[in-house]
């Protein structure tokens, strides 16, 4: 068997994928923000609880750390072939570690998922029952994911550092072969972020509704710059992010209501109101005269620097997923 060398002269680096897409946010921030928005309600879609999932995709990574360690590998078809997926022993104290919660909150999710019958105890087995959930396989994420690293290598295959045309199928099937490595990659990209605002907002579920009113602002912002054809002028993360702001002001801009907010996510519409006022109340939203929901101005000095530190662990992932389309 010859031994295959890798050229690595054409493997990223975290930095070069980190500066490249921060210099090109207005190319991406819109795709990206579907990507997580998508996400988000799908982790809320599995129990109408953000944490319940939360807890248990952090021990499905868990147990894909494991294969990674002993080289086993599984496709997207092998690894959902199975109705049952057999999971690492864990500790309450470990998960609470992991996700930077409350014993007592962790502990009670953990039986609630065992009174759903998610989680089972067979012997000295521990099993996810997949199908007590839905959300199970990502189809839809996997496509969204596939199509944001096209747009990042396009813009790194322009400046002339990642030397690979690629196309949204050929990177969707070569995730699917190497599946079980890829989500890893994608769960301690996503993990993190959860916990992260969950400590900024002390709640996922404010998140996730801030998260649908920056979204609209976006995407209002992204057709306003399209329609004028400004985009050049505010390409960058930071001008980028100050225009979503500052166009708020924009006659054309409109906000979210609480009873699209509610629909959007399908989080009740009482718990969307109670998570808006105190939105409102840190100061993060506003409502404008259609008593509609729009971000303010302190989400740049408060939002921003903690996005920075969630898109270094973005840039990660990219890079590791290019890397691999590189030499497959």
């Amino acid at each position: 068997m010859s031994l295959r060398q890798v050229d690595f002269s054409k493997v990223l680096n975290d930095d070069q994928v980190y500066d490249h897409m921060m210099n090109s946010y207005d190319q991406l921030g819109r795709d990206w923000i579907v990507h997580q928005w998508s996400w988000m309600n799908n982790v809320y879609q599995a129990f109408k609880d953000h944490y319940k999932y939360l807890i248990v995709i952090s021990l499905v990574e868990k147990t894909l750390q494991f294969y990674d360690q002993m080289n086993i590998q599984y496709s997207f078809d092998q690894f959902y072939s199975k109705s049952n997926l057999y999971i690492e022993k864990f500790s309450i104290t470990e998960l609470c570690e992991k996700l930077q919660l409350p014993k007592e909150t962790v502990r009670r999710k953990v039986l609630e998922l065992e009174k759903l019958g998610v989680l089972k105890r067979i012997k000295k087995q521990i099993i996810i029952d997949r199908t007590v959930f839905s959300q199970v396989k990502p189809e839809r994420q996997l496509r969204l994911t596939s199509k944001y690293v096209y747009l990042i290598s396009e813009i790194l295959n322009k400046d002339g550092i990642y030397p690979k045309k690629l196309d949204t199928k050929f990177i969707e099937n070569t995730i699917k072969r190497n599946f079980s490595l890829c989500w890893r990659w994608f769960y301690r990209m996503q993990i993190p972020m959860i916990i992260g605002y969950h400590e900024v907002f002390e709640d996922v579920a404010t998140f996730h509704v801030w998260g649908t009113v920056a979204m609209n602002q976006a995407f209002n912002y992204k057709k306003s710059m399209d329609e004028s054809n400004i985009h050049s002028l505010t390409p960058d993360y930071m001008t980028f992010n100050k225009g979503i702001v500052t166009d708020q002001d924009n006659e054309n801009t409109t906000g979210v209501s609480a009873m699209s907010l509610s629909d959007m996510t399908d989080i009740p519409r009482a718990t969307v109101i109670r998570k808006c006022k105190y939105l409102v109340d840190q100061g993060y939203l506003k409502p404008n005269e259609k008593k509609q929901y729009v971000m303010t101005g302190m989400n740049i000095d408060k939002i921003l620097p903690y996005q920075k530190r969630v898109f270094k662990n973005k840039a990660k992932f990219l890079r590791k997923i290019l890397n691999l389309l590189t030499i497959s």
